[in-house]
């Protein structure tokens, strides 16, 4: 086996041999689970995505040739109170933001505001989201949605200044 090595089979001490079988099989099987999870969990993060993109990055030539066919700079103001929708520097009313009895975010106004909006501008694409830092994720998530639901799927989100 071992060349010259002794492998302790008898004499003094009693020890043991040093050449052992390793077996391969459990760790085989942790393998086989961990690249099947980990298959299965790729899929979900793309599923899982939102396509959004930071206000005031760097453009593609793709964006900046939509941006020249653009009339209305589009802006909704996320507060944990209130959501203020500007276009163009002209300002909509307010709209409160309250709650349901589940604790989700009513935004049927918000959505009825969008209706008019779409109906006066039909190619209007791209809406900017501005959240102030108490605005709570899941209500965030849920206005990004309600505007890709109203066929603004271009959403830009961006800190709120001031």
């Amino acid at each position: 086996m071992a060349g010259g090595m002794d492998l302790g089979t008898g004499g003094k001490g009693g020890k043991k041999p040093l050449d052992t079988a390793i077996n391969m099989v459990p760790f085989i099987d942790l393998m086989a689970v961990t690249i099947s999870f980990l298959i299965m969990t790729a899929v979900w993060t793309q599923i899982g995505r939102l396509q959004v993109s930071q206000a005031g990055g760097a453009s593609t030539d793709e964006q900046q040739e939509e941006e020249k066919t653009k009339t209305v700079q589009l802006t909704l103001l996320v507060s944990p109170t209130e959501m203020r929708l500007t276009a163009d520097q002209s300002a909509f009313d307010p709209i409160p933001l309250t709650r349901d009895d589940k604790g989700r975010p009513d935004l049927s106004k918000l959505i009825a505001r969008f209706k008019e909006l779409k109906a006066q501008l039909p190619d209007q694409s791209a809406i900017t989201l501005q959240t102030e830092d108490m605005v709570r994720y899941e209500d965030l998530v849920r206005i990004i949605d309600e505007c890709i639901g109203s066929g603004l799927p271009q959403v830009s989100v961006s800190a709120a200044m001031g």
